[in-house]
């Protein structure tokens, strides 16, 4: 029988950890998934949340340590999506009196939709008492899906954030600072790019929520719970959901012959020299996800393809199709288009198509070299990117 873990007093962990789940949504998941669910044993027994439907045995599992599942007088669904919804059947099974409760218009619809599930709709700012304990509702539409929604309780001070501040990272150790800190940080940053960037906008708005909240934990639905580190990821997230970035560079690419990546080496080590920090990322060797974590708040950006059959390397369009979809219009963005060629220089100049579509800032033209760069040519992207810098500080 798994065991759940008492997180505060009358409120334990009860939910899934998914060890060997590598891939969400297409970006990578090499640290594993736990799909987080929240047992609030009140004098009317709540669940917040269940699990992706693999896992609803470990789900029931750990409530039956706590108390019997028929007893559930309360479920509240914060998100439809099926990693958090998906042993809500299993549960209305168990216990058909449970009241389910999610978000007016796109909570209700979309349980309804997936399960055939009638449910109580909630709006922002409506509250239910369940005893000594008073949950309040808060949407947050678009933080990631339409009908998302977060939950505080008032006792516990525990604000259940739903995908807000979550981590794709299973572990047995549920909080933040029982980990490794810098891994957390890491797989915070990797989860927001590659899941929340494109709604920045709506979750800041979700953010200045937040912070009026007294706050002892951040208990998000996938992850760690947060306890001692609130402060830092809630500055992170300002900064994220700010569009704020460093500067530092990403220098992507992928190359045919070397000589593409030869050009991406000295674009690399020219923003070095400038006494700007920068990653080289070779598509064939990084994952587009991973990609996107270091992108999130790089100033610079570099992106470079040599043409193949009139066209940019499709490893490369994918990745600009990934980005365009994840990365927000910003102007702070600075970004270059290199490539190499044989006939027409046209791989790089459809990665300047892309990169001026996604309305990044293009200081310098296309840099597209035929056949095979000189140490003269490479030399002279030294000033190229110098001539970028400059432009961008002016």
């Amino acid at each position: 029988m798994l065991n759940a873990i008492e997180i505060s007093p009358k409120v334990w962990w009860v939910g899934g950890i998914d060890w060997n789940e590598r891939s969400f949504h297409g970006y990578t998941t090499e640290r594993g998934i736990t799909y987080n669910a929240y047992l609030i044993t009140d004098e009317k027994i709540t669940l917040i949340d269940t699990c992706k439907a693999p896992f609803a045995d470990e789900l029931v599992q750990r409530i039956s340590q706590v108390i019997d599942p028929a007893k559930i007088d309360v479920v509240i669904a914060n998100h439809v999506e099926m990693d958090h919804s998906g042993s809500l059947p299993v549960i209305h099974r168990i216990a058909p009196n449970a009241q389910i409760y999610a978000s007016a218009g796109a909570g209700v619809n979309g349980i309804k939709a997936h399960f055939g599930i009638d449910v109580t709709p909630v709006k922002s700012g409506e509250t239910l008492n369940i005893g000594e304990r008073t949950l309040t509702f808060v949407t947050t539409p678009m933080v990631h899906w339409p009908d998302n929604m977060v939950t505080y309780s008032d006792v516990d001070k525990i604000l259940f954030s739903n995908d807000a501040f979550g981590q794709h990272f299973a572990s047995t150790k549920r909080f933040d600072d029982e980990n490794d800190l810098c891994e957390v940080f890491k797989q915070a940053k990797k989860y927001y790019a590659n899941i929340v960037w494109p709604y920045g906008m709506q979750a800041h708005k979700a953010l200045d929520t937040v912070r009026t909240l007294d706050l002892n934990m951040i208990a998000p639905s996938h992850g760690c719970i947060w306890r001692s580190h609130i402060p830092e990821i809630l500055d992170l997230y300002e900064a994220w959901t700010t569009y704020q970035t460093e500067e530092k560079a990403v220098v992507v690419f992928d190359s045919m012959w070397h000589s593409t990546e030869s050009m991406a080496r000295e674009i690399c080590d020219a923003f070095i020299a400038e006494g700007i920090s920068a990653r080289l990322m070779d598509i064939k060797a990084t994952h587009i996800s991973d990609i996107m974590a270091e992108l999130c708040d790089a100033r610079y950006v570099a992106v470079g393809s040599p043409t193949l059959n009139s066209n940019m390397l499709p490893t490369v369009s994918s990745f600009l199709t990934y980005m365009r979809g994840l990365s927000p219009k910003n102007e702070q963005r600075i970004g270059l288009a290199f490539g190499s060629y044989g006939w027409a220089p046209l791989g790089p100049k459809q990665v300047y198509a892309e990169l001026e579509n996604a309305k990044f800032q293009l200081p310098v033209p296309v840099v597209a070299q035929q056949w095979i760069p000189s140490e003269e040519n490479l030399a002279e992207l030294q000033g190229t990117v110098r001539a970028m810098i400059e432009a961008a500080r002016a």
